[in-house]
């Protein structure tokens, strides 16, 4: 897991459940016959039919099997003597691609880091100013953005008013968010353009929000619930998918790379934190999955100096463990559960909603959706005079 500590990859946490990617072209009935021909599994789930739906975190846990058909993955609850059996119906089975293990992930902040150099102002924090958001005449109308976290708290006056779109993929808890990570998370990406108190902190004040709650009140979930997250987000037509979360391995999962080309083709783009596993300038960590996939953009975090942040993690020489952007993650004011209303944090995490908000601004600014936006998106970034290892295209800015 990627935790607000430095850690090893060795430490990565597994469920001891494994996920079973599929290939394009495999059927429903085709998916479920090679599940069941694994020792063991007899029950199986499935999305078909659910239409902009998903499964529920309960079907995950009480069948032996879940197919997410729209995503072509299923997690299957196989471990110890079973796995032999996995493997063989694997290496036999043309429509499984690959069987990886079941990851535990985590919401990526940090403490607060205190930086003196751009700051909040009355109108706008200094994200907005540094990307220049607050300028644009862009406010993400049209486009729906998914994010992926702990959940929200519906009952943000800041939000009062605004359709907001929400399910739980976390087994007995409500989209409620107990946390705090996610409320922050969904307030920088489309908080509203002129919030009750204090300055503006939303990207995308018109967008439509979907809010995926896939990591506990504990800021804790797997590779399942993130997944299930990620089908529901596509069948819901959203053009933009944040997560700010991951787990410490360096080692792209295949499943995520399949998955975020999977969504490419049906217009949308996931975006995701690169991670804090980072300690400057002794130790620059490494990019985390699910970000190290080639189909998923990788954010980095900037200080308000706009110099990298001391716990961003660096691009690695593993395909897909690139950095593909930057955005501010130092210091982030944004909104947080009642009664606190506001807060200021920091990570990765800070700085993937800001790329997400900008994304939308970019797809209502040009109507692109998937690869076309990814290329739109990267348009816009401003080159800093810092390593590509770091910041990749550089500082995302808003049309």
């Amino acid at each position: 897991m990627i935790t607000d500590d430095n850690t090893d990859a060795a430490a990565a946490e597994t469920t001891g459940r494994q996920i079973i990617t599929f290939t394009d072209d495999s059927t429903h009935d085709e998916r479920v016959a090679a599940l069941q021909q694994v020792s063991g599994v007899s029950s199986v789930a499935s999305s078909e039919g659910l239409g902009p739906e998903s499964v529920g975190p309960d079907d995950i846990e009480s069948a032996d099997a879940t197919i997410l058909e729209r995503i072509g993955v299923a997690v299957a609850n196989v471990s110890g003597a079973q796995m032999e059996s996995l493997d063989s119906v694997a290496n036999d089975n043309p429509v499984i691609i690959a069987v990886e293990p079941e990851h535990v992930v985590h919401a990526l902040a940090t403490p607060l880091a205190v930086e003196t150099h751009l700051r909040d102002g009355r109108a706008a924090t200094w994200g907005l100013q540094a990307t220049r958001v607050f300028t644009s005449q862009f406010d993400g109308t049209g486009v729906n953005v998914a994010v992926l976290d702990t959940g929200f708290d519906l009952d943000h006056p800041d939000f009062a008013g605004r359709t907001i779109t929400s399910k739980s993929f976390v087994t007995g808890q409500e989209v409620q968010d107990g946390n705090g990570h996610g409320t922050h998370c969904v307030g920088t990406s489309c908080g509203p353009r002129k919030p009750g108190q204090g300055p503006r902190y939303g990207v995308a004040g018109g967008a439509t929000i979907f809010v995926g709650k896939v990591l506990s009140n504990a800021g804790t979930g797997s590779d399942s619930g993130i997944l299930a997250g990620i089908e529901w987000a596509i069948a819901n037509r959203c053009a933009v998918i944040s997560m700010s979360l991951g787990a410490n391995t360096p080692q792209p999962v295949q499943a995520y790379e399949i998955i975020g080309r999977r969504a490419l083709a049906e217009g949308s783009l996931i975006i995701a934190a690169a991670g804090n596993n980072a300690s400057r300038p002794g130790n620059p960590g490494f990019v985390g999955s699910p970000a190290n996939s080639p189909s998923i953009v990788a954010v980095a975090a900037l200080a308000s100096d706009l110099r990298i942040a001391a716990f961003s993690a660096r691009a690695t020489s593993v395909d897909g463990g690139t950095i593909d952007i930057a955005a501010p993650g130092v210091d982030v004011l944004s909104s947080w559960p009642m009664p606190n209303r506001y807060n200021t944090i920091s990570g990765t995490s800070m700085a993937t909603p800001h790329v997400a908000g900008i994304a939308a601004l970019v797809a209502e600014s040009t109507g692109k959706r998937g690869k076309e936006l990814w290329k739109a998106l990267i348009t816009t970034t401003e080159a800093l005079a810092l390593p590509k290892e770091d910041v990749g295209a550089g500082l995302a800015t808003a049309p």
